[in-house]
């Protein structure tokens, strides 16, 4: 669990060197990595031996989850290496084997790489909502009373979900979902914040009256996150409908702690996604 080890981060950066392997970096190319990453002002590599200088730089930013975070998940991305998933997985098995004393494990969703916690015993993944979700949230809106209302719905979504109201926990994640949306649309490109989304049928439709299927298929057609992010985030959008219950009745289905858990998943690809197109290189 975050913090890491020391001996935890020593071996990742390990892995991501490579010395003398397939994958070696050189300097200039860990602080690209880092740039790539989604780290806003990564240092300048200075020469100095790269595992060194790569161990230090994590080191003194060792208790800022999301950048760790971001970097791992990079590393195991298919889109970091030419021939792509072939190596990616490799790579994934390898920090997978270092982070497993820390509870953590790196899935992968074609590709999207997604931090999860195992459970001790259990030999499962479960996904939650991130514990540094509101550091990212601020570097993706500005608005910090947005970013307020939006933590705000996430403790309460997990309220829902610890006490075994799963159906509201579900309501909650859409709705967690949608306003995010709604915040990275109007935030990030003016002629929405002034003339609204386009509906299907080619009408306009003002911001704060879209449908979350809209928010979705409008970020997904914007390039902002992906088709496997799109694709999990409409079955977190039908569990979302469940807030009426003719609809829970009509699929019959009772939803529990698994089923919040896999919805939490798309919710971090998503942000994984946003974080990508908004945050690498910049400060946003």
């Amino acid at each position: 669990m975050f913090p890491l080890d020391p001996k935890t981060i020593e071996r990742l950066t390990k892995i991501i060197c490579d010395l003398g392997g397939p994958y070696e970096r050189t300097g200039r190319e860990l602080e690209q990595l880092l740039h790539r990453a989604g780290w806003s002002e990564p240092p300048e590599y200075d020469g100095t031996p790269r595992i060194q200088w790569l161990l230090e730089t994590l080191q003194d930013e060792d208790t800022d989850q999301s950048l760790i975070e971001s970097l791992l998940r990079r590393i195991c991305s298919p889109i970091e290496y030419d021939d792509g998933a072939q190596s990616a997985e490799l790579v994934r098995e390898e920090v997978n084997k270092v982070l497993e004393p820390e509870g953590l494990v790196i899935t992968s969703n074609r590709s999207h790489p997604i931090l999860g916690e195992l459970i001790a015993d259990e030999d499962r993944i479960v996904f939650s909502a991130p514990a540094d979700l509101e550091a990212r949230l601020r570097r993706l809106i500005s608005d910090a009373d947005a970013v307020t209302w939006l933590v705000a719905r996430a403790a309460e979504t997990q309220i829902c979900e610890q006490n075994g109201a799963y159906v509201f926990a579900l309501v909650g994640i859409g709705s967690f979902v949608e306003h995010l949306l709604l915040c990275v649309l109007t935030e990030h490109d003016a002629q929405i914040a002034a003339q609204g989304l386009v509906a299907g049928n080619g009408n306009r439709v003002r911001a704060e009256r879209a449908s979350l299927d809209l928010l979705i298929q409008t970020a997904h057609s914007k390039g902002w996150i992906q088709l496997d992010a799109k694709d999990f985030m409409d079955k977190v959008r039908d569990y979302r409908n469940f807030v009426h219950l003719r609809l829970q009745r009509q699929r019959d289905l009772a939803p529990d702690q698994d089923t919040v858990m896999l919805c939490w998943g798309p919710v971090r690809a998503v942000l994984n996604d946003l974080e990508t197109t908004f945050c690498a290189g910049s400060n946003t």
